[in-house]
């Protein structure tokens, strides 16, 4: 049956070597067959926090809305997807990575239906919603697919085989911009919701065919199932106080500081819930004696913090500022877009991690530093130069960072550690468009963009401070 895991033991892959050798070909493993839905499956939710960022200004323009409301599109993705990683990796690890994978692209293919006919943009939010919980569920759910497959043959996943993985994440997330405002251009802003479904099924029917069955989930010593402890409060918990946040966040200009309060209190009741648990949503004891991931999951949300400030604030501002349309932003976001994919690549060869981080940091502080001195008047040349400097380090630190947490995490819960990792990368994504809102409000202009870049800065600075000081990265220069 298509789909069923081949039995441990090692399979013939051709005839023997010679007369009476007895021996018999180990299947190699992580095939191309394997790997192509997961990488189909894993480039949808990269795809689309960028893609969107083209589409801004059209959408608003259609809906009558300006820039601090179109920021829902991006953070009701962010939000989704910040709590379903982890919840759908705990799934993988539980009840099977195949069955995640599969349940997650057709909830992809309701989501692109949904947003390429809605009729307001309240149906667009429920659209992202639904995108946001689909995808979430490809990569953490790759990583453990990758894991079984690596205890099936008894060898360590190749590390190429993950930075394809990467670069898939990578890559689609660097080209969004410029494929977004293609699509725009071509077909109009519907088309970025309508792309995801052909993508969504040919990975689904890939999945179905060339993913091996879940292996049988592992019995209790008396013999009885294993309990599936999904911890619904601890998710509950950490749900409502990420949203009572992005409430706060999204109208800096005018801060609502009671919801803090209620903010504050829910963070307390889930750490407090989470330390009780015998399996918590998010293991905060694991966290705290696992400094190494802890310090991963921070550099990897504040360098997405300032990625994305420039995906999303950088392409508002070429369009709203500088009157390009969203199909000659997206060519102009092209250099980035390159750099990142040649630079994911080049990053998945490297053996170490902080040489290619500390370089990442650095480019990303000159980055923001050269936007506090862009203008109407700026030459096109630096524009390009501009959006270059943030993809060099998107492809740096999204393949480094992939790498720490494939070592430092608990491998029988590299599911759930993976969903954290983005988790991480989400809230820095929330956060950079709150920042976005509190710079341009209703409109994006030259003030707003330099405003942004200050901070940006400052981030910057930090982030290269918490690589090269970080202990456990001066073993893997």
């Amino acid at each position: 049956m298509a789909g069923d895991r081949p039995a441990p033991q090692a399979t013939t892959a051709g005839p023997t070597v010679g007369p009476g050798a007895g021996a018999t070909a180990v299947t190699p493993g992580f095939s191309a067959r394997l790997t192509a839905p997961l990488l189909l499956g894993s480039l949808l939710n990269p795809l689309n926090t960028t893609m969107i960022s083209t589409a801004l200004v059209a959408i608003g323009h259609h809906f009558g809305m300006g820039a601090a409301d179109t920021a829902w599109l991006i953070s009701v993705l962010y939000l989704a997807s910040a709590v379903a990683q982890p919840v759908l990796g705990k799934l993988a690890d539980a009840l099977g990575p195949r069955r995640v994978f599969l349940a997650g692209l057709v909830v992809v293919v309701a989501s692109g239906l949904v947003g390429t006919f809605a009729p307001t943009f309240g149906w667009l939010i429920v659209s992202r919603l639904l995108l946001g919980i689909g995808t979430s569920a490809a990569y953490p759910a790759a990583m453990a697919v990758l894991r079984d497959e690596s205890a099936r043959i008894g060898r360590a996943t190749p590390r190429p085989v993950l930075a394809r993985l990467s670069f898939a994440g990578l890559g689609s997330a660097a080209v969004g911009p410029t494929l977004g405002g293609v699509l725009v251009m071509v077909v109009g802003w519907r088309g970025i919701f309508a792309v995801n479904v052909p993508v969504a099924l040919i990975a689904l029917a890939c999945a179905l065919l060339w993913i091996p069955a879940d292996p049988p989930r592992r019995r209790a010593a008396d013999g009885r199932a294993p309990r599936l402890d999904l911890d619904p409060l601890g998710i509950g918990l950490f749900s409502t106080a990420l949203t009572v946040l992005v409430f706060f966040l999204l109208d800096l200009s005018h801060p609502v500081w009671w919801l803090l309060a209620p903010f504050a209190v829910l963070t307390a009741a889930l750490v407090w819930w989470q330390l009780r648990r015998p399996q918590p949503f998010i293991d905060l004891r694991m966290l705290a004696s696992n400094a190494a991931l802890a310090r991963t999951y921070l550099r990897h949300g504040l360098g997405y913090l300032l990625i994305y400030c420039v995906m999303y604030g950088f392409t508002q501002w070429l369009e709203e500022a500088r009157g390009y349309s969203s199909g000659h932003a997206g060519v102009l976001m092209l250099p980035m877009s390159v750099a990142a994919l040649v630079c994911s690549l080049l990053g998945a060869r490297t053996k170490g991690i902080r040489g290619p981080l500390t370089l990442a940091c650095v480019l990303l502080t000159i980055g923001a530093a050269l936007l506090g001195f862009l203008s109407g008047s700026t030459p096109l040349v630096v524009l390009l130069i501009a959006g270059a400097c943030f993809g060099i380090p998107q492809g740096l630190i999204g393949t480094s960072n992939q790498a720490a947490v494939q070592e430092y995490a608990p491998a029988e819960s590299i599911g759930s550690a993976a969903g954290l990792q983005r988790t991480a990368q989400y809230i820095g994504a929330i956060t950079a468009s709150s920042l976005i809102a509190l710079a341009y409000g209703q409109s994006a202009s030259d003030g707003g963009l330099h405003l942004m870049a200050v901070v940006a800065v400052v981030l910057g600075l930090l982030l290269i401070v918490l690589t090269v000081t970080d202990r456990a990265l001066r073993t893997r220069t």
